[in-house]
């Protein structure tokens, strides 16, 4: 039966993670790998407060603000070639989080 894995990317670097979206798209076209997405979803913005002292007393700075991208891509097949284009390692900067679900076709039946 065949899988599916769903890669999700994130990162604070947008240019860097529509590169590594970039990498993934180029390899499973040239192994043949069905690929659906990129999904993007709409950024979300943070903000740290930052303290002048440990205690959290004595007035603060400026606040740090950054932004986090995130992409999702699905990768279709259950041979080797998923197995390379998931397992790549990735820049600094771009976390990675992977999961595999097993897809049965429509009539099967489980064994039991």
């Amino acid at each position: 039966m065949p899988f599916v894995t769903t890669i999700r990317l994130v990162s604070g670097d947008r240019a860097v993670l529509d590169d590594v979206v970039g990498d993934v798209r180029r390899a499973a076209e040239r192994k043949g790998v069905e690929l659906r997405g990129p999904h993007t979803s709409p950024p979300t913005s943070h903000r740290v407060p930052l303290y002048r002292r440990l205690t959290g007393t004595g007035g603060r700075y400026s606040p740090w603000e950054y932004t986090v991208y995130e992409r999702v891509i699905e990768l279709a097949g259950h041979d080797e070639s998923v197995r390379r284009i998931a397992g790549r390692e990735p820049p600094a900067g771009v976390h990675v989080e992977m999961s595999i679900e097993q897809v049965r076709s429509v009539g099967s039946r489980s064994s039991g």
